[in-house]
């Protein structure tokens, strides 16, 4: 059974931008090829069809029914448990899977559940492509995500120069499924790891008498600049922690990536070192900056030097 449409479940902080994009770029939301969508909390689904009153958009009741309206189905939840929760549910996304059906999920999660996922689509005669992206809430409603695939090479190919090139500016098959989620570990745990560095070097700055936007400033004159600390650090200063990437989420993925570290015997300690702060952090009951984005971590570090 499928109306022709393409579907997306979860429309959280990514996923909202990313469905947006798959409307606005025609992938999606015409007659003949609606965006068949489904989300936990169903007003997210009607505030997307409120934004593009002009595009079919189809709701349904559960993601099972996503999957058996569409050829292709794009997932993104936002944690492991939500992943699991909506894909295993009795009228989850796998209930849904049949010969011939693909799902692309688009998730930060460990290994073990990605192989998990795909095993199981492809017992029931599906395909699955794990798609793990970089990128955060402005990227995805810009369509400057970067995907990080492993899994059915033959999907990748299929949804490259469509889907993903109208929610992403560069998309990379990286193997055999794992292997994306792998890279976006990697990439993420790094990230983490400077903003944490970065809380420091503000922190240090203000506790010797410097101006932090002047040292913001000198940063982004050096070899050491980077568009997460020009972005970042300006706010960060004036307290600004709208989330775009969640405090906790970036916890979860630096979490996943020490133990995928800790697994393959690599040395991490620096990384570890940062996850702890995110830790620390994200259970501070004092700041409250579990929801905040995690450039909150400069206010733990802030409040660590003041304390000391």
């Amino acid at each position: 059974m499928s109306s022709g449409g393409v579907g997306f479940v979860g429309l959280g902080i990514m996923g909202q931008g990313m469905a947006s994009r798959l409307l606005s770029e025609g992938i999606a939301g015409s007659a003949d090829k609606p965006l068949v969508v489904w989300n936990r909390t169903p007003s997210k689904c009607e505030s997307l069809i409120a934004s593009h009153p002009d595009k079919v958009i189809e709701i349904k009741g559960s993601a099972k029914e996503v999957v058996e309206c569409c050829d292709v189905t794009y997932c993104m939840l936002s944690t492991p448990e939500a992943s699991r929760m909506v894909f295993e549910a009795e009228d989850g996304v796998l209930a849904g899977v049949a010969d011939g059906k693909s799902v692309v999920d688009c998730a930060t999660l460990a290994v073990e559940d990605m192989v998990r996922m795909h095993n199981a689509v492809a017992d029931k005669g599906g395909r699955f492509l794990e798609a793990p992206v970089s990128g955060s809430k402005v990227p995805a409603a810009m369509g400057q995500l970067i995907f990080l695939c492993g899994g059915s090479k033959d999907v990748f190919d299929e949804v490259e120069g469509g889907a993903l090139k109208a929610m992403g500016k560069a998309s990379h098959f990286l193997g055999e499924v794992g292997y994306g989620t792998r890279a976006k570990l990697v990439v993420n745990s790094l990230m983490g790891t400077m903003v944490a560095a970065f809380s420091e070097s503000l922190s240090l700055s203000e506790s010797v008498g410097l101006d932090p936007v002047k040292m913001i400033e000198v940063i982004g004159q050096g070899a050491i600049q980077s568009p997460v600390y020009a972005l970042k650090g300006p706010k960060m200063v004036k307290g600004d922690h709208a989330p775009n990437f969640p405090l906790k989420h970036a916890h979860k993925d630096m979490k996943l990536a020490c133990d995928m570290a800790r697994e393959a015997g690599a040395e991490f300690a620096v990384t570890e070192k940062a996850e702890e702060v995110f830790l620390a952090a994200m259970e501070d009951g004092e700041l409250n900056v579990a929801d905040e984005d995690f450039s909150a971590v400069f206010e733990r570090v802030k409040k660590e030097s003041k304390t000391e």
